[in-house]
């Protein structure tokens, strides 16, 4: 039996970077991962460092758990997001259930 698939043009901004990034976490750019996150409901905050590349922190309302401090993004040389943090955000959107459709 073959699942039902949406097609692409019916689908979010949300529902097609998620899909992306479940896919595979290694091929989502840095700029997608952001706007996954923002798009998910996280704050983001850029903090420039001395020397090379940047950080971008991101916090959710919803995350309570004292555990769970944030999300650090950082972007590699060819533009990608790095695939640890891509999966980190995976895991906290699914643990918070902000996967769901309104």
């Amino acid at each position: 039996m073959v699942p039902y698939m949406v097609p692409h043009e019916y689908m979010s901004d949300f529902q097609k970077l998620y899909e992306k990034a479940k896919a595979s976490a290694a091929n989502l750019r840095f700029d997608e991962a952001c706007k996954l996150a923002r798009l998910a409901g996280f704050i983001g905050s850029e903090s420039k460092k001395k020397g090379k590349g940047s950080h971008v922190w991101f916090r959710h309302p919803k995350a309570n758990d004292p555990t769970f401090r944030g999300l650090n993004f950082q972007k590699m040389k060819d533009g990608k997001a790095k695939p640890y943090q891509v999966r980190q955000l995976l895991n906290a959107i699914d643990d918070y259930g902000l996967a769901t459709e309104e």
